[in-house]
């Protein structure tokens, strides 16, 4: 848990050793909780990667910020993700705040991205922290090489029941299908190249599957997709002169999926308007968003 754009999903990433979340330099790009499971030497560990808290604006903003609130009322322990380079903020006030409501002690903080961190401000953020998480158990870390991420997950096990494994397959690794993981490989590369033009208004739905036939010469995954965005200026932004920015989006994408379904895959994209989509109770349900 943690607020925006901290390093959650690329700390769990990393400790998985799959991509089990999208990762985009854009603030709430969790949309809703995503498990994570880590198979270690001496533990396997089920992470909840969960939205970032913040303070909503929109009826998916809301969903987003109740759903990861709701996860701590199941969980064992919780990994509050800061950014160490920052001192603490009014959200990680509240998330404190919740963490002592619900679990009470049984929290480690992870002060990511620590290689941001200052020379000139090491102390002044580790005390801040310090005295905001105690008494929590702290370790540095730098999510997207894995510093002390081994040290992490050390710490979070200290704080696990003993139990049976949850997976015996070691190759589970998620409980997301793959079309919604194909859904989010779209969304993610859509963020990644309009970031600039177009905020957080894209979803994307899975319109067709159809799984390769091994019978055939060249096997082939058949995807058909669609973008929504909340309104019709945004839709030649997605589309692009020619249809460049499409293509552009549909070939990173489909170079994901071909490595995600070790498969060769045709990827096809539409763009469509839906109004305020992120507000409407109906869009939210078909989008696996709300229930």
């Amino acid at each position: 848990m943690g607020k925006p754009n901290v390093g959650k999903s690329t700390l769990i990433n990393f400790v998985v050793g799959k991509k089990v979340a999208i990762v985009t330099p854009r603030p709430q790009t969790t949309l809703k909780p995503i498990l994570g499971v880590a198979n270690l030497p001496d533990a396997q560990i089920l992470f909840l990667d969960t939205p970032g808290i913040h303070r909503p604006r929109t009826r998916l903003g809301r969903a987003m910020v109740n759903s990861a609130i709701h996860t701590l009322g199941d969980a064992d322990a919780v990994l509050f993700v800061v950014d160490v380079s920052r001192p603490p903020g009014e959200e990680d006030r509240r998330i404190t705040n919740l963490l002592e409501e619900y679990v009470r002690g049984r929290v480690v903080a992870a002060l990511n991205k620590m290689d941001r961190l200052r020379a000139e401000h090491v102390e002044r953020n580790f005390t801040a922290y310090e005295q905001l998480t105690r008494p929590a158990k702290m370790m540095y870390t730098n999510a997207l090489d894995g510093e002390n991420i081994d040290k992490l997950t050390d710490l979070i096990s200290e704080l696990l029941p003993e139990a049976p494994a949850a997976f015996d397959d070691p190759s589970r690794f998620t409980d997301q299908t793959t079309q919604e993981m194909a859904a989010e490989l779209v969304r993610e590369k859509a963020l990644l190249f309009t970031r600039q033009e177009v905020p957080h208004s894209i979803a994307v739905c899975i319109d067709e599957w159809q799984d390769a036939d091994p019978q055939d010469e060249k096997p082939l995954v058949w995807i058909e997709a669609v973008i929504f965005v909340e309104r019709k200026s945004q839709k030649p932004i997605l589309i692009g002169r020619g249809g460049s920015m499409l293509k552009r989006i549909g070939t990173a994408a489909r170079e994901d999926l071909e490595r995600l379904l070790a498969n060769h895959v045709y990827l096809g994209l539409r763009v469509k308007v839906r109004e305020n989509w992120r507000d409407n109770p109906a869009n939210l349900r078909e989008l696996g968003l709300t229930r």
